[in-house]
């Protein structure tokens, strides 16, 4: 079904809506990336009255979001290849609480994936939509890589960001990248995601194993594995849809998880499928060994095992950032590097919650403080502020790789509500907390049926009657329940309950 370059009902209704606050203090604003995260910033920056630039070096917007046939010519590395997605991918939250919070993921005329939980190409179409929608494209300069980002001061004196980039576009079809260009912005805002670079298990003895390996990074589809016996390390979403999509073409798929064997059932609904617990070490025979003993002649392993925070153009301009172990500092609240803000920042870092609207309130919150709005503490009040989240963290027994998560123990969205109150924008919605709480309990109850069986009717006619604002199609069914007869704090706890 081709998707249609028409404004859609969701579209159409909620440009009716839109107000620009008139401007303050205005910045040229350099934003790295196009994903959700870039697009988002730069709505934010433009309606706060800065002028923003957005930089993308693949072909359209979308980011990560963007399936890419081709895999990595090395299959445990990035190389070159942008694009994590594998064919059969399907969100793991429902579509309603998934998308921004002016802007819903609804099912329209528009949709080639209707289903609540749809696949890569319907989340694609709606970050196309959100940038026709907003009139962002006109602002993103395609196939064009940033290099290189330096601080810098004009001949007045006055400090920017010169941001460095080569362009393919401007080189042409089929050319190389062109030779380096820059250009000077008074704030930088890096919205690069963190997809891209593998992060690989440490399993002893892997360099005699005769087996291939691959990333998830690299995986596409099944049918390499015909007929082998195959290993995930990993049981996050993308190991759990990995090795369901793998046992349908394989002759036997083990899957290396970190829960402990007492807590976990090593049979699945596939008869070919296994849980184990990690991998202790692996042999020169083929063999791979599992800490309880087990062991199996495997012909793969695939790394479902993460990814790494990586910013190589920032890589030559010390005293920004550092990453140790996942964990990107010193930065206040996930987004300001105390002595540079406001003028660079991180948006899209967090992980465990729901990401479109943290992204929004985080670019809401930088383009705030960048316009003067908003006031930041000073920098050594942000220092300390980060130096009490670390040791905090290390007093509860987090490692450093937790830093981002946001949602370590349950889902309090806490962080979600302090930017709301920062930004002076109403909080998250009730609905879309319980929603996401009771999905995520799902998961690993239900890890076989989660996206396609569920009981959270009553929620979803809250949620449409929400939505209806933005939208006017709301679903008949919404007539069905008595909307306030719904106890959301009563479901929230209880969702929260089963995931302890």
């Amino acid at each position: 079904m081709k998707k249609t370059t028409h404004p859609t009902t969701r579209e159409q209704t909620s440009r009716d809506l839109e107000t620009f606050p008139p401007p303050m203090s205005s910045s040229r604003v350099a934003v790295i990336g196009a994903g959700a995260a870039g697009l988002v910033a730069a709505r934010e920056l433009r309606r706060e009255g800065h002028a923003p630039v957005v930089f993308e070096r693949a072909a359209g917007v979308g980011g990560t979001w963007r399936y890419d046939d081709a895999a990595s010519a090395d299959p445990l590395g990035a190389g070159g290849v942008h694009g994590s997605l594998y064919a059969s991918l399907r969100t793991n939250l429902p579509r309603e609480c998934m998308g921004f919070l002016d802007f819903p993921f609804v099912a329209d005329e528009g949709s080639v994936d209707p289903r609540r939980f749809p696949g890569h190409q319907e989340v694609l179409g709606y970050l196309e939509a959100f940038a026709r929608r907003f009139d962002l494209l006109r602002l993103v300069r395609l196939q064009t890589e940033v290099v290189g980002v330096r601080r810098s001061c004009d001949e007045a004196g006055a400090a920017g960001w010169s941001v460095s980039y080569c362009s393919r576009k401007l080189a042409g079809a089929g050319s190389d990248l062109e030779g380096e260009q820059s250009e000077v912005f008074d704030a930088v805002v890096v919205c690069n995601g963190h997809f891209a670079e593998p992060r690989l298990a440490d399993i002893a003895g892997i360099g005699g194993w005769p087996g291939k390996q691959m990333h998830s990074h690299s995986y596409r589809v099944p049918d390499p594995f015909h007929g082998q016996v195959v290993v995930i390390i990993g049981y996050n979403p993308s190991g759990m849809d990995i090795s369901r999509d793998i046992a349908g073409v394989a002759k036997e798929v083990h899957v290396a998880i970190r829960s402990a064997p007492a807590e976990m059932q090593s049979a699945t609904a596939h008869a070919n499928l296994w849980l184990h617990p990690m991998i202790e070490f692996a042999e020169e025979d083929g063999s791979v060994v599992f800490r309880d003993g087990s062991r199996v002649k495997a012909d793969a392993i695939v790394h479902c095992t993460g990814y790494k925070y990586r910013f190589p153009f920032l890589e030559e301009e010390d005293g920004i950032v550092s990453v140790d172990d996942a964990r990107v500092g010193p930065l206040y609240k996930h987004v300001f590097p105390p002595h540079l803000a406001p003028h660079i920042s991180f948006i899209g870092l967090p992980f465990k919650s729901i990401l479109f609207p943290v992204f929004r309130l985080q670019s809401n919150w930088v383009a705030g403080a960048l316009s003067g709005r908003i006031e930041l503490p000073s920098p050594e009040e942000m220092m300390l502020d980060v130096t009490a989240f670390y040791s905090n963290m290390e007093v509860r027994g987090w490692p450093k790789k937790f830093t981002h998560n946001l949602g370590v123990e349950a889902w309090t969205f806490e962080y979600e509500d302090w930017l709301s109150e920062q930004c002076g924008l109403k909080k998250m919605e009730e609905w879309r907390r319980v929603i996401y709480a009771a999905g995520r309990a799902r998961v690993s109850v239900r890890p076989e049926s989660y996206r396609d069986e569920w009981d959270d009717n009553q929620l979803l006619a809250q949620a449409h009657l929400d939505l209806s604002k933005y939208i006017s199609d709301v679903t008949s069914s919404m007539a069905t329940y008595d909307v306030a007869s719904v106890d959301l704090s009563s479901l929230r706890a209880h969702a929260i309950k089963e995931i302890r």
